[in-house]
């Protein structure tokens, strides 16, 4: 595909996304989008040797960037297509700014999510729209969504409201980078973007190659949802066979064929999300790779994202939903020069509470403190009592305890979760798990049964 006709053609579209025309969407925007603050963390600043900065876009109205494209690409419509309406698929941030537009303009719109969105998005949905939109949840991942939603496009004639696949609702995101070189007075050494269809790195990216060449740029997406990666590595746009759903912002089977080709084109090279490196070159914050030296895309893991939001939360009282935590978990792989600038897009702040309870174990199972065993308890009294007394260590607590066999309650097989007081207590627990008379199997978060726990 690198040399196809259909890549060449979406090259020629990209090229309509430029650093003039991003300019021009920022004064289409300018009198319903707050420039949100450059914040300054002191916390991640000591940590990494640098001063990071969040781009605090959970602070927008509809707590992310995404009203920024969808408003851009709806204000150019004609009267024609306002009167049909605009239809739209999204995750979840995209409907918020789609309703919010539609509300502001007065225009109708249908607005398809997976079913599992979030109910605190298709809550916060209905408020920002009211009475002009219509939410329609559909299948279980933003794909099949989007498919519900170009049918009703060829069904009804009304216009389609991409999330990320369009010029000019990546023009629309790429305002993003415009404020951040305002507010610095200066280029950043590293920008650091979360990524899922891509619409917002192509615009980011554009913006700064030509305003602020120098600058590194590093896209960030879950394992779990690499669809930019994938795309890279192949030579162009490829469906997951399977997504992670748990970074619903990010949770894209396939990334856009526009924001592709403008991040190909650009040279992003794709780095392990074991080690990335930024290395001292003509200016601190420059990165390897086989394309571009200074414009790379790496993956973070989903139990790391959930570290990283209950971090932001407890120092910096930030609400980050997982894709807009996706930045700052990055910030752990990366190697930066002491004193660079980094600014980090904390892309959206929609995370349900009810959802805390899942955040919270992902993080202690990532970072070492959270087991699961199935623990086969000798046909003996008292059992129970010696694998509390012996096995267990002064710091470890028991978190879950239930046995397989409902209707045996006093000996046999029992799943039990445990929490250590820290990581490195954990082969000692498996010592004295192997020196007991108690038969014990560990469940390994990889396995098929461990997917039952999480």
């Amino acid at each position: 595909m690198p040399n196809s006709p259909e890549l060449a053609e979406l090259k020629v579209t990209a090229s309509a996304l430029t650093a003039d025309e991003i300019d021009a969407a920022a004064e289409r925007i300018a009198h319903i989008i707050d420039a949100t603050p450059l914040q300054l963390s002191e916390r991640l600043s000591t940590l990494t040797g640098a001063r990071v900065y969040l781009k605090r876009e959970d602070l927008q109205v509809v707590r992310s960037y995404k009203l920024r494209g969808a408003y851009n690409l709806i204000t150019q419509l004609s009267s024609t297509e306002r009167t049909a309406g605009v239809v739209t698929a999204s995750a979840g941030n995209h409907a918020q700014g789609v309703a919010f537009a539609c509300r502001t303009m007065e225009i109708q719109g249908r607005i398809y999510v997976p079913a599992n969105t979030p109910k605190q998005k298709r809550d916060r949905i209905m408020v920002h729209g009211g009475e002009f939109v219509q939410l329609i949840p559909t299948g279980e991942t933003y794909d099949a969504a989007a498919a519900a939603a170009a049918a009703d496009v060829e069904r009804t004639g009304a216009t389609m409201v991409p999330p990320f696949d369009d010029a000019r609702t990546a023009a629309g995101q790429g305002t993003i980078a415009a404020e951040i070189l305002e507010q610095l007075g200066q280029a950043p050494d590293s920008v650091v973007v979360p990524v899922g269809g891509g619409g917002c790195i192509a615009g980011i990216a554009t913006y700064l190659r030509e305003r602020a060449p120098r600058s590194a740029i590093v896209g960030v997406e879950p394992v779990g949802a690499a669809s930019m990666t994938a795309a890279l590595v192949a030579g162009g746009p490829v469906t997951l066979p399977e997504v992670d759903p748990f970074v619903d912002g990010a949770a894209v089977r396939r990334v856009g064929d526009l924001p592709y080709a403008v991040v190909s084109d650009l040279g992003a090279s794709v780095v392990s999300h074991a080690s990335l490196p930024l290395v001292a070159g003509t200016r601190a914050g420059r990165l390897p790779g086989k394309g571009s030296e200074n414009f790379v895309m790496t993956q973070v893991d989903e139990g790391a994202i959930c570290t990283a939001m209950l971090e932001l939360y407890q120092n910096e009282g930030i609400i980050a939903e997982p894709a807009g935590a996706l930045s700052v978990t990055a910030l752990g792989q990366l190697d930066l020069e002491p004193g660079s600038t980094v600014v980090c897009l904390i892309s959206g702040g929609n995370n349900d509470v009810s959802r805390y309870g899942e955040i919270l174990e992902r993080s202690l199972v990532h970072l070492g403190l959270k087991h699961y065993f199935l623990v086969d308890f000798p046909q003996e009294p008292g059992a129970l009592r010696r694998f509390l007394d012996e096995v267990l260590g002064p710091d470890d607590d028991i978190t879950l305890f239930e046995y397989v066999k409902r209707n045996n309650r006093e000996t046999g097989a029992a799943l039990v979760g445990v929490e250590l007081g820290s990581a490195d207590g954990l082969p000692a627990l498996l010592d004295r798990m192997s020196n007991s008379r108690i038969q014990v199997e560990q469940l390994d978060p990889g396995s098929p049964a461990y997917r039952y726990l999480t």
